[in-house]
């Protein structure tokens, strides 16, 4: 389902520093607008409380997950919690196993070819391309071009609407989306208009 969610629309919201009080507003706003894959890193105030209320709040089709998960612990909470996704800035192998035995979405972050097809030995549905700002297009291709048909692969870090259109020629399945989509203290309505600005221009690319 994660990849038919990316399908639908390869946008990830990253809700980096949400408060659990903003949840349920900016949860809609992103949903209205397109989003149905939408992530709270764990070094967010109470992620936990997040997670339970968007996924309360979101209908079924909008996949919701945690970010920056390190340890397998941490997986089995997200789980508690109804997160259906686990999202790692890096590929360690024992949250990599959590995730997949809690019969989780995984994406874990890569940067190499080795990290890559590492993390797909151990059942990673998306890889993360993390820090993107160190990585061009050609490095998104030249990965494709190696990895196995069908590999999605999600750029995270640096992504604007306007430097977007060469990794989607590269062949990205999509983007994570951070502090250009939502920074602590931001309004649901501050949020509906930069997620409006992204998702007019994934969709012109498409």
């Amino acid at each position: 389902m994660l990849k038919q969610a990316l399908a639908a629309n390869g946008l990830i919201a990253i809700l980096r520093g949400l408060r659990p009080e903003e949840a349920q507003a900016i949860g809609q706003v992103l949903y209205d607008e397109g989003f149905r894959v939408i992530e709270v890193p764990l070094n967010s105030p109470s992620p936990y409380d997040s997670i339970r209320i968007l996924r309360d709040s979101l209908p079924a089709d909008c996949l919701i997950g945690a970010g920056t998960v390190l340890t397998a612990e941490q997986v089995q909470q997200v789980k508690a919690a109804g997160g259906q996704v686990i999202v790692m800035p890096h590929s360690d192998a024992n949250v990599l196993r959590a995730a997949k035995a809690a019969g989780l979405y995984l994406s874990p972050g890569v940067v190499t070819p080795t990290e890559a097809f590492a993390a797909l030995e151990e059942g990673a549905d998306v890889l993360k391309l993390f820090p993107a700002e160190m990585l061009n297009p050609g490095v998104v291709k030249a990965l494709l071009a190696v990895l196995p048909k069908g590999t999605a692969l999600v750029p995270v870090g640096g992504i604007s609407p306007d430097n977007m259109a060469p990794f989607v020629s590269a062949g990205v399945s999509g983007f994570g989306l951070g502090s250009g989509l939502f920074k602590p203290g931001m309004s649901a309505d501050d949020v509906a208009v930069r997620a409006k600005a992204y998702v007019a221009a994934w969709k012109r690319l498409h």
